[in-house]
């Protein structure tokens, strides 16, 4: 009966996958997620919310939307907030320009409501019609390299130079850095002889070695009962957030986070071939819709934008290919509101090694980008770099459009640009513009 019920559900058999690989690939996803909960939550008390109720308003979000992502979408991908918006609302808002982080939230709500109408009215869907194959093909090797380098920079290999304003080689000879350089052999090797569940299996090994090193600190106590989220519920204030001095930064919000979202699930996507020939998503409104829903109901909760996660991927490199992965990793982040101080006994530098190797599996895009036409490659080669370089898909996308239309049409090819890409070039130079200023 379990298995009839799945299977109308969630189509395994016609996506070649079955319940058991579906359930490691949620585990993979919900691992490798695992850091969000830490981190973002630190982020958002620096914009003065209560840590211990935004905490569980995070982990809610999370679970709720990813399963509403999994039952709707029948697609592997898992939500939370964007580090990227967090960041922008916590630093930049709030503690830059001193706007109330009440204000900011009444921002994300704007900025998910126009995402719902861009959805309904077909707008997200035509534009990722619109984008140029050579912009498609180089999303996936931007998400594998991004993926990469987050990998690299939890495991300490690399560093932030403040003196350089570069990133160099980290403290290769610390605990913790030899950690993840033995978890990266470790499924390295496992992937080599075509093991599956490698990562996983590479994850609960660093895992245990990390005990004996002092990494992995074991908790006190398993059980925990979540804090009340009445501090941070019903807190925005959209009101104020439709000032018009405040549309730069709302500008700021939609639009990274658009392409951010995009890029993500074509990456992602493509990793587990679920594109059709021109690169497109079969049904990619359904996974839009509840980003967008669930960017409105996270802003309620004091929660900021929704978005795909790039560690999706690590879900379908372990074989997720059908909402059930997303179902069960949103499971496992709702049990988190009680078993916390076990869950987070999982140390960075165990997931850090799989986000390298998922980075590595998702380059494989590239070969069919025609780099003998400098039309197609430099649009290409500047959406990968720009994503890394300013470690943010939005920048990369909306810049690797902009130089794919001006390389078009000062060459003489502009018969091959679509008007459409014309009109959405408005937007976002405005963009660009408003981060100059």
């Amino acid at each position: 009966m379990k298995g009839k019920w799945t299977e109308r559900l969630f189509r395994l058999k016609s996506n070649h996958t079955n319940v058991q690989t579906e359930l490691i690939a949620g585990l993979t996803i919900f691992m490798t997620m695992l850091y969000v909960l830490i981190v973002v939550p630190g982020m958002l008390e620096e914009a003065g919310m209560p840590k211990g109720p935004v905490t569980v308003a995070v982990i809610l979000m999370t679970a709720v939307v990813t399963i509403v992502m999994g039952l709707y979408s029948n697609r592997p991908f898992a939500l939370a907030p964007g580090l990227g918006s967090v960041g922008f609302l916590a630093i930049t808002l709030v503690v830059s320009e001193g706007i109330p982080w009440q204000v900011g939230m009444g921002m994300v709500f704007i900025s998910g409501v126009l995402f719902i109408l861009f959805t309904v009215l077909g707008l997200r869907q035509l534009i990722v019609k619109l984008m140029p194959p050579a912009i498609k093909l180089s999303i996936g090797a931007g998400v594998g390299l991004f993926i990469a380098l987050i990998g690299f920079r939890n495991a300490g290999l690399v560093v932030a130079s403040e003196e350089s304003n570069s990133l160099q080689m980290g403290d290769i000879g610390s605990p913790n850095a030899m950690l993840a350089l033995i978890g990266f052999f470790i499924m390295s090797i496992l992937l080599a002889r075509n093991v599956r569940g490698h990562l996983l299996i590479g994850i609960i090994i660093v895992t245990i070695i990390g005990i004996p090193m002092g990494i992995t600190t074991l908790p006190d106590k398993i059980f925990s009962m979540p804090q009340s989220i009445a501090p941070v519920a019903f807190e925005l204030d959209i009101i104020e957030a439709l000032k018009i001095t405040y549309f730069p930064f709302l500008l700021a919000f939609f639009i990274p986070d658009f392409f951010s979202s995009l890029g993500t699930m074509l990456g992602v996507a493509g990793k587990g071939n679920m594109l059709d020939k021109d690169g497109n998503l079969p049904k990619i409104d359904k996974p839009f819709s509840v980003d967008a829903g669930g960017t409105i109901l996270g802003s309620f909760f004091s929660v900021p934008v929704m978005t795909t996660y790039v560690e999706s991927a690590a879900g379908v490199e372990a074989g997720g290919r059908t909402g059930l992965t997303a179902v069960s990793a949103g499971i496992l982040f709702l049990l988190t509101l009680f078993i916390t101080p076990l869950i987070f006994i999982i140390p960075t530098e165990a997931t850090a090694p799989a986000l390298i190797l998922v980075g590595l599996t998702m380059l494989s895009a590239v070969r069919n980008i025609n780099f003998n036409d400098v039309t197609e490659s430099l649009p290409a080669f500047m959406t990968i770099v720009i994503t890394i370089f300013t470690f943010n898909f939005g920048n990369g996308i909306a810049a690797g459009i902009i130089i794919y239309v001006v390389v078009k049409l000062f060459s003489g090819r502009y018969k091959e640009l679509h008007w459409g890409l014309y009109v959405l070039l408005i937007p976002l130079i405005i963009y660009f513009v408003s981060l100059a200023h």
